[in-house]
């Protein structure tokens, strides 16, 4: 079965296809789609629904997205649903995880709680797939690896002593957000769970 991945994230393209396999999965540059979907959603949910279904009516193809980021208790749950626009434009990963070390430099050990969530969305021809994954963590407190991308380096996973960014690829896909919904989302394709 051909899935679109409705993503220009290179790094999420990969995620897809590690725990997707079986499934031919391509980027929505491949089937020839240019476009932003803007996220007008208040949740991670309605935000995966309005990437997928918007490059679905485009090709007529079974389209995946996902919509993630970080909530961080301390911070009311934020950067929540912005966590890829957090702080306004004209910030990279690095910067927004310096706004985040910045807007937390107060905040307690105890209180440095946070979770990584996403949302798996699947829009075809015989239905709709959701299905939501949280990892949880906390803030740690400076940069720490070089792997992954985004929060990453400041996201210390207690099972493992270390950042997500210091895990390695089989590690983080065994406990990380995305691979969790990848998982029931896969479950759930297999099964033709459609809602």
């Amino acid at each position: 079965m051909k899935i679109i991945a409705a993503t220009k994230n290179k790094n999420k393209l990969r995620e897809f296809g590690e725990i997707l396999k079986g499934f031919e999965i391509i980027s929505q540059e491949e089937a020839g789609v240019d476009i932003d979907v803007e996220e007008t959603g208040t949740t991670f949910e309605e935000n995966s629904y309005l990437k997928a279904k918007a490059i679905y009516d485009i090709t007529g193809i079974t389209t995946i997205a996902d919509d993630s980021g970080l909530c961080v208790d301390a911070l009311n749950g934020e950067p929540g649903v912005y966590s890829a626009r957090y702080g306004g434009g004209g910030y990279d990963d690095k910067g927004r995880v310096q706004l985040l070390l910045k807007n937390m430099k107060d905040v307690p050990d105890n209180e440095r709680t946070a979770r990584f969530v996403c949302v798996i969305t699947l829009v075809g021809d015989e239905g709709i797939i959701t299905a939501r994954g949280e990892c949880e963590g906390r803030i740690d407190y400076e940069p720490k690896g070089e792997n992954g991308f985004g929060y990453d380096p400041v996201f210390f996973v207690e099972q493992y002593g270390k950042t997500m960014a210091e895990a390695t690829p089989d590690e983080k896909n065994a406990i990380s957000h995305r691979g969790k919904a990848l998982k029931i989302f896969a479950e759930k394709l297999n099964k033709k769970e459609y809602n």
